[in-house]
């Protein structure tokens, strides 16, 4: 039934900030933005990874109602090759612990922050990503 990961939505108050905070982050810029009615961006979308997902950035007005506030719910790990050094530079950048760096066993180590937006990040290596790109 569930085929993959397609979208990952984060909210923000101010899309724009959110877009440069995230482009700065990953070092590429949005490739998709959608005007906000004669306003700032109300979306911008990135892609991302070895299978470029698509991660979007919606102007929290568009929230489902009773979303979390502050940051809750699940936590979306991103794969990264060194978690500290992700941990480190998302707290370089603003944002705020969550999660401490924590393993869990051979090969998973995680860590997730609030971004200055108020949404959980998480990162994690983990052993089984890096077998499934080698198929």
């Amino acid at each position: 039934m569930l085929r993959g990961f397609a979208t990952l939505n984060f909210w923000a108050d101010d899309v724009a900030a959110a877009g440069t905070w995230y482009a700065d982050l990953l070092g590429v810029e949005p490739y998709f933005e959608r005007p906000g009615q004669g306003l700032p961006p109300a979306y911008l979308e990135f892609r991302l990874g070895d299978h470029q997902a698509e991660f979007g950035l919606i102007d929290r007005r568009y929230g489902p109602p009773g979303a979390a506030q502050p940051a809750g719910g699940a936590v979306m790990h991103w794969h990264v090759d060194d978690v500290k050094a992700a941990l480190d530079r998302l707290l370089e950048l603003g944002a705020t612990p969550y999660q401490p760096l924590t393993e869990h066993g051979p090969g998973f180590v995680t860590a997730s922050v609030i971004d200055p937006f108020g949404n959980v990040l998480g990162v994690m290596y983990n052993e089984h990503y890096l077998e499934m790109l080698q198929r």
